[in-house]
């Protein structure tokens, strides 16, 4: 139970109230309220008081849904009947549904780069944005996959690395590796030192449960594509960035986030080409969901269509390796002789290992 606590808290604590226990399907009377802050808060409020704070919190533009109802009551004086207004079923209106922290939390529990404490930490603080009756169905919390191991920076990097971009700064930082010992270490040179890196940070993204710097390393004019859960010892410099439209893959160009994340499905880092592919149409779904509407299909049989598609080059032919052969590369014809490679080699292999 609370001390005692000094009258002037009492709005307060009906707000606080009104935030555990109320929502739209979970609703409180004076009454209700009443006895939560005797019980819980060792403060006493008569319904008169309760309802002046109730409005004084409105006013304050806090929503607070209602219901109205009228009774006669005698008047105190003269003794004649009344109308007196009754307010009752007070809930707070939330700015997010259940629905969507349902989702948001799920989000966080299933992602491929927040590790599992962290997760769990996130996803209870999110929970806090309803009331506690939406808490009691979130039982699978406890559950969520335990797969990654911890990166206790990750959050740093991500305030880091969002302050750097905001100002215009370039970054210095660690990357990070897996070992056969299945943990992350820190990318050295031959020589067994750390390499650092200077980097010229410009968005971050995700893309497939993934959350990615893009940016420049300083020593060469390409974009570069950085996991941040592998990102260590992050520091702001005072060099300024060097703008994305100098460097020549850009053809002077702002960065268009949405136009990139489509052109880069697997987020590798390489030359765009404008790319035409034959696949069978049970896999349209997933050409949209990959390449976005703003591919083209002409060509169009029972069984095939043929694709046109802007796309970075590597994350073509990772997907024409992973689809094969469903998916057939028509043009440019490099490509089309790289997957073929890649086709020759993986048989070869499969022969050598008498499969």
């Amino acid at each position: 139970m609370y001390a005692q606590q000094p009258k002037k808290l009492l709005i307060v604590n009906i707000l606080d109230i009104l935030r555990k226990y109320s929502d739209k399907d979970h609703t409180l009377s004076q009454k209700d309220i009443s006895r939560i802050l005797r019980d819980e808060y060792n403060m006493t409020a008569d319904r008169k008081a309760i309802r002046k704070n109730i409005i004084g919190l409105m006013e304050a533009g806090y929503e607070i849904e209602y219901s109205e109802s009228v009774r006669m009551v005698p008047n105190a004086v003269t003794g004649e009947l009344e109308e007196s207004y009754i307010w009752s079923d007070f809930y707070l209106v939330r700015d997010i549904t259940d629905a969507e922290l349902r989702m948001l939390i799920d989000s966080v529990l299933f992602s491929g780069h927040i590790p599992h404490s962290q997760r769990k930490e996130l996803a209870k603080k999110l929970e806090k944005l309803s009331s506690r009756h939406f808490s009691s169905h979130m039982t699978h919390v406890s559950t969520a996959p335990d797969n990654l191991p911890e990166n206790p920076q990750l959050f740093l990097n991500i305030e880091l690395l969002g302050e750097a971009i905001a100002e215009g700064k370039q970054v210095s930082l660690h990357y990070l590796e897996y070992g056969t010992d299945k943990e992350l270490h820190k990318k050295c040179r031959e020589d067994g030192s750390v390499r650092e890196y200077v980097l010229n940070p410009y968005q971050l993204a995700a893309k497939e449960g993934k959350y990615y710097l893009i940016c420049n390393y300083d020593k060469y004019d390409d974009i570069s594509n950085y996991r941040v859960d592998r990102i260590a010892d992050v520091k702001i410099l005072d060099e300024s960035v060097k703008p994305f439209e100098s460097l020549p893959w850009a053809k002077e160009r702002r960065l268009d986030l949405a136009q990139y994340m489509r052109e880069h499905i697997y987020m590798f880092s390489s030359e765009n080409v404008r790319a035409k592919f034959r696949i069978v149409k049970p896999m349209i779904s997933d050409v949209i969901d990959m390449f976005g509407k703003e591919v083209r299909f002409s060509d169009e049989t029972d069984d095939t269509v043929t694709v046109t598609a802007t796309v970075n080059e590597m994350s073509m032919l990772q997907f024409a390796r992973s689809f094969a052969p469903d998916v057939v590369v028509l043009e440019p014809k490099s490509l089309a002789e790289k997957v073929m490679e890649t086709a020759v080699r993986t048989v070869e292999v499969y022969k050598k290992q008498n499969v």
